[in-house]
């Protein structure tokens, strides 16, 4: 999946290390403040200018305050770690989580570019089989439109055969209907027929010679015409001598014809022959047009599905890349910053070691005998002279005390309890009451105390405030960017799931449909192999039954055509003896004639031919028809199986990679859930330390502002107090 690194905000330890670098540089300048004052006080002591009590000398309240120093000191150095422990824990898993996430990226990298480069490859191998497909088309195409070209000169010089043959045929037909029938116009009939095209040689020389016999016979007939007495006994006679010369010619004539039906038969199967293998030939390229292009557009759409996963997978690329440079610039940084930041803690604990060992050699040095033997030896006789001075002074001064001194304490204690009445100062409160039975030396001090203490609050909740405010907005950019992450993590998830059932499903649909096509393709073949096994005994069974009217025909050809030639040359030699003798010996050739031998059946025999050609056309017919269904069907049987073995490849192809995908997408979803669950334990530590920071820095009464306003009101009059009892000082 493509990469969108998350940018994780600086642990709060961060910031608390900058502001324990701070305290460290304030503690330092406090160190030497504190001993400055010590030296001071202790100077002020020593000449009698100090008015503290002898129960506490300054001397004490030095160390005490050391003490407080370097417990503080202590205490900071160790916080500091503690913080540093965390950014340090914060740092190695940022380091962690963005060094997986670049391993991640680099093999997403290593996958989209393998993905690019196999899409683009299939995209252009597709292409080169697509200019293949289109070679083929162009091919069948200029086959199919020559085969037609063929197809139409055959069909037209059969129509020309077909049409002579015909001719012929039926002029031979109506010349033996004209010659048995003895019409005048034989003659003409037969001159017509002479001059056919498909009449051989012989055939003319016998009709020629027919035509000159019965030339002669005109004559001879006209000469004995003249003769009345012997016109009725040569009528009968006469029509047997006409029998006797057509005959012969009848007989050729009845062979030609069966000549020119064989001839004009065998031009019809042929016809049919070619008629059936140009209808293969053309369905067969038709079919293979069609497939051609089915595979073309198939193929086409793959091509169009490949490029736009090779585009898909260079974007995604072109993204994961930005991410792993967006990412490994984050690490970097981040990298960068642990080692400042380390570097910065390493030379704060330093400074703070030195610090409290500073500290420590100060408070060596304050309760030496140098120092602390001086101090029990001089500080405390001062102090008790100074203390018996004061005490006789106040006692005279309550003793003695002027009424305009009553009416300035008066007005002080006032003066501070309205104060403390309005701003609800507890503070003002006790000064107020101190004020009302102490002296004013006392009530000064107590004055520039609860002062020096009330800035002491103001600064440290300054500290805790800025303290407050950093973490808190800290904490509150953390459990936005986390939550954000979540819900980013969330949604991403959802979507990969989604994406899983989905390929889940469509790799159900395609198991299925693969089992459909493996079952269609089962039944074709059982349907094939019984379709060729009755094509293969119906063809068996015409070739038999075309052998055996085949054979009949032959049979009967050979007889009658055997009858037919022994009747024509006995005809043809009795017609050339005649013509040699002259008429003389008529009358005896008529007789002959009369008693000429049996030839057959000769004019049913015509018919029973017919009906035979017809019954074997049928036979050849079916035998053509059979077989051009038996190719059509294994040629439909082959192309059903190579588009089904096509669509079963294509099919497990897509499962394949929709298996892969269904893979990478589930790893991918395994891994968001990783990720989800880290960054949801990184939210709830960022929203359980908000309620571990409300209690101290969510304002639940007054706020920062109104808290800081009153303690200015109180520190302000607290300072007009001590304003008023100085001026009484001068007074």
């Amino acid at each position: 999946r493509p990469f969108h690194p998350t940018k994780p905000a600086l642990p709060a330890s961060t910031h608390r290390i900058a502001a324990a670098a701070m305290s460290s540089s304030r503690s330092l300048r406090r160190l030497g403040y504190v001993l400055g004052l010590a030296l001071s006080v202790a100077a002020a002591t020593s000449a009698g200018l100090s008015s503290q009590r002898a129960e506490v000398t300054p001397l004490q309240k030095v160390v005490e305050l050391l003490d407080d120093m370097k417990a503080k000191g202590k205490k900071d150095k160790h916080e500091e770690e503690v913080e540093f422990a965390k950014f340090k824990e914060w740092c190695d898993g940022t380091r962690s989580s963005t060094s997986s996430r670049l391993e991640e990226a680099a093999a997403q990298i290593e996958q989209l570019s393998a993905d690019l480069a196999k899409a683009e490859a299939d995209a252009e191998e597709l292409g080169v089989e697509i200019e293949g497909l289109n070679a083929d088309i162009d091919q069948a195409e200029k086959e199919l439109a020559s085969a037609s070209g063929v197809r139409d000169k055959e069909h037209g010089d059969y129509l020309a055969d077909h049409a002579d043959l015909s001719e012929s045929v039926d002029a031979i037909e109506r010349a033996i209907a004209v010659l048995k029938s003895r019409q005048a116009d034989v003659p003409q009939t037969l001159l017509q027929l002479r001059a056919a095209a498909r009449i051989p040689d012989e055939a003319k020389s016998a009709i020629d010679a027919f035509l000159s016999m019965d030339s002669s016979s005109s004559s001879a007939s006209a000469s004995a015409s003249a003769s009345a007495s012997a016109s009725v006994e040569l009528a009968a006679p006469e029509a047997n001598a006409y029998e006797f010369q057509s005959g012969g010619i009848v007989a050729i004539l009845e062979k030609l014809r069966h000549k020119f039906q064989d001839q004009r038969l065998g031009l019809e199967k042929e016809e049919m022959n070619s008629k059936a293998n140009f209808e293969m030939l053309e369905q067969k390229l038709t079919d293979n047009l069609k497939e051609y292009k089915k595979r073309a557009g198939a193929k086409n759409a793959a091509k169009a599905q490949r490029l736009e996963d090779a585009a898909s997978a260079k974007g995604d690329l072109k993204e994961t890349e930005a991410g792993k440079a967006e990412d490994e610039q984050k690490l970097k940084d981040t990298l960068a910053t642990c080692q400042a930041k380390s570097e910065e803690f390493e030379k704060n604990q330093v400074t703070r070691a030195a610090e409290v060992q500073a500290i420590e050699k100060a408070q060596e040095i304050l309760r030496s005998d140098e120092v602390a033997g001086s101090a029990a030896k001089y500080l405390p006789a001062a102090a008790s002279l100074v203390q018996t001075g004061r005490g006789s002074a106040l006692v005279q001064l309550r003793g003695g005390e002027a009424p305009e001194e009553v009416a300035r304490r008066q007005k002080i204690v006032e003066f501070l309890q309205g104060k403390a009445k309005l701003t609800g100062s507890r503070y003002l409160a006790l000064a107020a009451s101190h004020a009302l039975a102490d002296p004013f030396a006392k009530v000064k001090k107590m004055i520039k105390d609860l002062i020096v203490k009330l800035m002491e609050q103001a600064n440290s909740e300054a500290d805790h405030k800025a303290y407050c405010d950093a973490e808190l907005a800290t904490n509150k950019q953390t459990r936005e960017d986390k939550q954000a992450e979540v819900d980013a993590l969330t949604a991403n998830i959802e979507k990969h799931e989604s994406e899983s059932a989905q390929l889940a499903q469509e790799l159900a649909e395609l198991s299925d449909a693969i089992a459909e096509l493996k079952k269609q393709q089962a039944e074709a073949t059982a349907l094939r192999e019984q379709e060729k096994a009755t094509n293969a005994q119906t063809v068996a069974d015409a070739k038999a039954a075309q052998a055996a009217v085949e054979k009949a025909t032959k049979v009967l050809k050979e007889f009658y055509g055997k009858a037919a030639d022994d009747y024509a040359a006995g005809a043809a030699s009795a017609s050339s003896a005649l013509l040699q003798n002259g008429g003389g010996r008529l009358a005896a050739e008529m007789k002959e004639a009369s008693q000429a031998p049996y030839k057959g059946m000769q004019t049913e025999s015509g018919g029973i031919f017919g009906f035979l050609e017809v019954v074997l056309s049928d036979f050849a017919r079916l035998e053509a028809a059979t077989s051009g269904a038996e190719d059509a069907q294994a040629a439909a049987y082959e192309r059903f199986m190579d588009e089904s073995n096509q669509d079963i490849a294509v099919k497990e192809t897509a499962s394949g990679h929709k298996d892969e995908k269904k893979q990478q997408t589930d790893a991918v979803t395994a891994s968001l859930k990783k990720e989800l669950e880290l960054t949801q334990g990184e939210l709830d530590a960022a929203l359980a330390y908000f309620e571990k920071l409300k209690p101290d820095c969510v304002d639940h009464g007054l706020s920062y502002e109104e808290r800081v306003t009153l303690r200015e009101e109180e520190i302000q009059s607290l300072k007009e107090a001590l304003e008023i009892l100085n001026q009484q000082d001068l007074a």
